[in-house]
């Protein structure tokens, strides 16, 4: 798995003048991360990826769409003990869910 959109993220490689932009960007990196296959989901809200995954690009479906789902729905994903850092936790990527949570508190921050 490449990685690219996590890669460019976190490494700060695209600029994002719309915060809807980078909280689109800020869930397809969060997308790849769960897509890893050695994910231990067994501490996490989901079941496994794929219901990760399904919550993940309706998120993204209704941003392309034009609407913004209640600043709750994502809070709750990139909140502490949240199931994106539970997930992490278990599975190897703390760090990195960390720089991602940094950049959706970037978006959060223009957008509500």
């Amino acid at each position: 798995m490449e990685m690219n959109r996590t890669k460019q993220l976190v490494r700060g490689s695209t600029q994002h003048n719309n915060p809807l932009e980078l909280l689109i960007h800020v869930l397809e990196a969060s997308l790849e991360l769960i897509s890893l296959p050695e994910n231990d989901f067994c501490w996490c809200f989901w079941a496994d990826s794929d219901e990760a995954k399904a919550e993940l690009e309706g998120l993204i479906k209704s941003l392309r769409a034009g609407v913004l789902p209640g600043r709750t729905h994502f809070a709750v994903l990139f909140a502490p003990t949240g199931p994106l850092q539970e997930l992490s936790l278990s599975s190897g990527w703390a760090e990195t869910f960390l720089k991602v949570a940094s950049k959706y508190d970037e978006a959060e921050a223009r957008l509500w």
